[in-house]
């Protein structure tokens, strides 16, 4: 397929994209603007390239996916983020969520269990000119524990319950965005409000489907 008609086609699908989000009920203007600016095709592999902007996941290797894009904008819209919050993500995957994020906060700190993951969305990130995020490599169920606390906590994969180590350093009326199950069994996306207490007020935004959060806190590898 021609270049030129492959960027005519993704500008089209992007643009059904952004209304079907909106008409799904996200309706935050950041997290639509952030999503318009973009550009999911280079966070793909190139066999997928025609399929970016299809609301589905798709592979990015090392098991891994990249996730659909409503299920990126549900989880950064019920994050309810802004532009002072320091966020933690777990699971950088192919570095999507973390450039929605960017285009939000002024820092994002991830982490992504895979060093090769790792490697390439710091690289692609920074060919986008996205620069205000730090990352690591290591084990997301354990968070980011000296950088902590954070205002908001987003997890792209899902534990069996929830880790709490990542529960300890999300501050008080701090927001956590995880998709909690195990993978034989449903998986619903859940959201925590961090009480005075030190309890979780949850509330379940219904089911998903994710890669399982391998730690020492999550889905113990094999």
């Amino acid at each position: 397929m021609h270049a030129q008609t492959v960027d005519s086609r993704l500008k089209f699908m992007k643009e059904k994209l952004l209304k079907d989000l909106h008409n799904a009920g996200i309706t935050s203007p950041a997290v639509l603007q952030a999503i318009d600016q973009v550009p999911r095709e280079a966070f793909v592999a190139a066999p997928f390239i025609k399929d970016s902007y299809e609301n589905r996941a798709l592979p990015i290797g090392e098991g891994q996916t990249i996730s659909q894009p409503y299920v990126v904008a549900l989880m950064t819209h019920a994050a309810d983020i802004k532009p002072e919050h320091k966020v933690l993500e777990v699971g950088m995957g192919s570095g999507y969520q973390a450039a929605i994020l960017c285009k939000i906060v002024r820092r994002l700190f991830t982490i992504e269990r895979h060093e090769p993951l790792r490697q390439k969305a710091e690289k692609v990130l920074h060919n986008l000119g996205i620069y205000n995020f730090s990352c690591c490599t290591g084990d997301g169920s354990l968070g980011w524990a000296n950088q902590a606390p954070f205002d908001r906590i987003l997890v792209t994969a899902a534990a069996p319950k929830m880790p709490k180590s990542l529960a300890a350093q999300l501050k008080e009326g701090g927001i956590m965005v995880i998709p909690i199950g195990a993978q034989a069994e449903e998986q619903k996306l859940m959201r925590y409000t961090k009480q005075a207490d030190g309890s979780l007020k949850e509330y379940c935004m219904g089911p998903v489907r994710f890669v399982p959060l391998v730690g020492a806190e999550g889905t113990k590898s094999r």
